[in-house]
């Protein structure tokens, strides 16, 4: 499988994702758990379909000492013993952040609430901040159906 087009060799796109990947540094300062930040950004690409995200942080997420046993559960959070409530309350941020469409509303006031008991208010900018950014990457890798597989742990650092 090929991309549609060549995104990532493009001038263009690679000034806008220059400007994205460095948005994102804000999350890395948040104080927001980094096993937490990539729970939710595998979340997030599981429902959005986007396969090279999905690749790309769970094999960070290996590398950085997260177990199989949590990865392969994230998709099933709910049913699952080996979450933290924090965790729990991130992942289903994650979740209605993602599916705004879905849900008349978008975010509820529950699960806002749910996720302020567990964060401060940094790690919920941070939160907020890794949702929209994860979806932004989602939506472009999605667009251009840019294959996955191949990434290397570390390859974008």
């Amino acid at each position: 499988m090929d991309a549609r087009f060549n995104y990532y060799g493009n001038q263009v796109a690679a000034k806008f994702m220059e400007h994205i990947t460095s948005a994102g540094k804000a999350v890395t300062d948040s104080g927001l758990p980094a096993a937490t930040t990539f729970l939710c950004m595998i979340r997030a690409s599981q429902i959005n379909g986007c396969g090279v995200c999905t690749d790309m942080h769970t094999k960070d997420a290996v590398h950085a000492g997260e177990t199989s046993v949590r990865l392969n559960l994230v998709a099933a959070w709910r049913d699952a013993k080996v979450f933290t409530d924090a965790e729990r309350a991130a992942l289903e941020l994650t979740e209605q952040g993602t599916r705004i469409a879905d849900a008349a509303g978008g975010v509820s006031d529950e699960v806002w609430a749910n996720a302020a008991k567990h964060y401060d208010d940094d790690q919920l900018a941070g939160l907020v901040s890794l949702i929209a950014t994860i979806n932004l990457y989602n939506r472009v890798n999605v667009i251009v159906r840019q294959p996955a597989g191949d990434y290397q742990p570390g390859q974008w650092a």
